[in-house]
């Protein structure tokens, strides 16, 4: 994913209470998808209700929940609005009147997103179903050591999203709304772009696509880590005893005086040093939890790795 939307994806998360926009934008995200996060995009990789991975009869599954529309309303750097009336005369409807709105954005990834009647649909029992869940995706159907689950999705009836790609960027608009709010005006069904200027992105959607979701992500429990990490101490402790015992040449054994520098920054790969008899269907819950997905987690939409 491209720099400029990281502030806008950064505001959704706050201002929603953990909504993201999908990535690529305008891609379809529904509960029980799961996916991961690579190269800076989100791959769905399928969903858990598909191929009787999880019982879709054990699920609830809750629709139409009201969102706050008051935190569907949200910009970042958006200066300098002007709003001004021209009046006409067209030859069929007579007289009219449309006001014309022209917004500046202050830096790149500068944006204002306005959406309208937010619903969403949620796994409701997924205290339920969180522990199969483990067991099926990281050891009787699939052997996943990271992964992503979708919770909520949110929908609107409508949705206008514009981003820049640069300092001074520019947008003008058209409309017969009445509305004197920017926003109100920016959103409206009557709206028409005009004119633009270093927009990275404008579009407006008028229909509930499923676009925005919450998501949980399998993560290794913290006292596992901290097991594995001291094995792995204990052992480079002995390291270059077993060394001086194990070579038939003149090695320099000492020990050296750099740290120990195994971290639990490295969760997946202190994995692979289990046995192979140590982590199966049995223990998977003892290794495995869900916690909800955070902005640190979708900070790698702006790495490519």
């Amino acid at each position: 994913m491209q720099e400029p939307y990281e502030k806008f994806l950064t505001g959704m998360y706050l201002q929603t209470g953990g909504f993201i926009p999908s990535i690529p934008l305008g891609q379809n995200v529904y509960p029980g998808d799961f996916f991961l996060i690579k190269n800076g995009e989100i791959i769905v990789l399928g969903n858990i209700f598909r191929k009787t991975i999880i019982d879709a009869e054990t699920v609830e599954i809750e629709y139409n929940i009201k969102l706050d529309p008051a935190n569907w309303v949200f910009s970042d750097g958006i200066t300098k609005p002007y709003i001004g009336k021209e009046k006409g005369d067209n030859p069929f409807n007579g007289a009219f009147e449309i006001s014309k709105l022209l917004i500046a954005f202050k830096d790149k990834g500068s944006y204002l997103f306005k959406g309208e009647a937010p619903l969403a649909v949620r796994i409701k029992n997924w205290s339920d179903i969180w522990q199969q869940l483990i067991i099926k995706l990281t050891q009787t159907v699939y052997s996943f050591r990271e992964l992503y689950v979708v919770t909520h999705c949110a929908t609107m009836d409508n949705w206008t999203l514009a981003v820049s790609s640069s300092k001074g960027a520019e947008l003008k608009i058209a409309t017969d709304s009445e509305n004197v709010e920017l926003a109100d005006i920016f959103g409206h069904a009557s709206s028409k772009l005009i004119q633009s200027k270093n927009l990275e992105f404008y579009h407006r959607q008028n229909s509930r696509k499923p676009t925005f979701f919450k998501a949980k992500k399998l993560v290794i429990k913290n006292e596992k880590l901290e097991l594995l990490i001291a094995q792995l101490y204990n052992d480079s402790l002995h390291h270059s005893e077993w060394a001086e015992n194990f070579f038939d040449r003149n090695f320099d054994t000492q020990s050296s005086n750099f740290p120990f520098n195994i971290s639990s920054n490295y969760p997946l790969e202190l994995l692979n040093m289990l046995h192979s008899n140590e982590f199966n269907p049995n223990s998977a819950l003892q290794y495995f939890k869900w916690e909800d997905a955070n902005l640190d987690d979708f900070e790698k939409l702006f790495s490519t790795h």
